[in-house]
């Protein structure tokens, strides 16, 4: 059984983990979650030259910048998530390898982090920090590109969820997951697949190929949602998978895209290697599980 009873909350002072801490607030409020806020300093290395020329030495450096940040985020607490069970930790190192291995460490159920995009190009950007997460980490990932834009109130729960599935093996997983967030809050649920795009040349023989494959997808989708004992909506689209998702999302307003992530991509999708595609340009927030 699914659960959200720890959520990591990567901090790094900026406007869009402000708006990632008011989406936390949501789930924690709902689940009576945890919430641990985590900040991580870069390595000393980086910045060893400096300090040698200034003759300061490295564990002084270190004790410095782990105190500076120890207070920012517990400020940072205080002013996003006074009201709410949460605690601050600080490590130093790479970022992204840090927060997987802090989620591993401590049994995280969700990691809610936004990515790097803002504005009209640098919203197409996918952060290295989070891609990495993304690759590596086990639990889901809450994620999206939209996040500094969250209103200073809690954001409301979701309320439509789109899943959209490669049909390969991770993909039960990714539909168990949806359904049980749907429920939990109450939400409606469609569960998606994009089969690949065939021109229509008017070769008979392709048109018939197009149709079983529509055919395999629809009793897949199918089969999917009978395992899970979903009540799902089911949409079946052709078409580039990113762009045919995203478009989806935004025609039945989805505020919540969940995704599979880790499945190879078998002869049904390619979702896998679209994911970082859809989270970059979806119209709400994505959680890769």
């Amino acid at each position: 059984m699914p659960s959200l009873s720890r959520i990591l909350l990567p901090v790094d002072f900026s406007e869009r983990a402000a708006g990632a801490a008011r989406c936390a607030r949501v789930l924690a409020q709902h689940f009576s979650s945890e919430i641990v806020l985590l900040h991580v300093l870069a390595p000393l290395e980086y910045q060893s030259g400096g300090a040698e020329m200034a003759g300061i030495p490295l564990g002084d450096v270190y004790r410095s910048q782990a105190e500076q940040a120890a207070t920012d985020l517990e400020q940072f607490r205080r002013k996003e998530l006074a009201a709410f069970n949460a605690r601050c930790v600080v490590r130093e190192g790479e970022p992204a390898s840090r927060i997987v291995e802090f989620a591993h460490a401590e049994n995280v159920d969700l990691i809610l982090m936004p990515t790097h995009g803002y504005g009209p190009f640098r919203r197409f950007i996918l952060g290295s920090s989070t891609a990495k997460v993304l690759h590596d980490a086990e639990c889901p990932v809450w994620t999206g590109v939209h996040m500094a834009e969250a209103p200073a109130q809690a954001s409301p729960s979701p309320r439509h969820i789109l899943c959209a599935l490669d049909l390969g093996p991770q993909s039960e997983h990714a539909f168990a997951w949806a359904d049980w967030l749907s429920r939990q809050f109450g939400a409606r649920l469609t569960a998606m697949h994009a089969t690949a795009a065939i021109p229509d040349t008017g070769d008979r023989s392709e048109e018939t190929w197009r149709a079983n494959l529509r055919w395999s997808g629809q009793k897949e989708l199918e089969r999917l949602r009978e395992s899970v004992g979903s009540g799902a909506e089911l949409l079946l689209e052709a078409g580039d998978p990113a762009k045919s998702i995203c478009a989806a999302a935004t025609r039945i307003g989805a505020d919540l895209l969940v995704i599979g992530r880790g499945s190879a991509a078998g002869g049904f999708g390619r979702l896998r290697t679209n994911a970082y595609a859809i989270i970059r340009q979806s119209p709400c927030p994505v959680v890769s599980v």
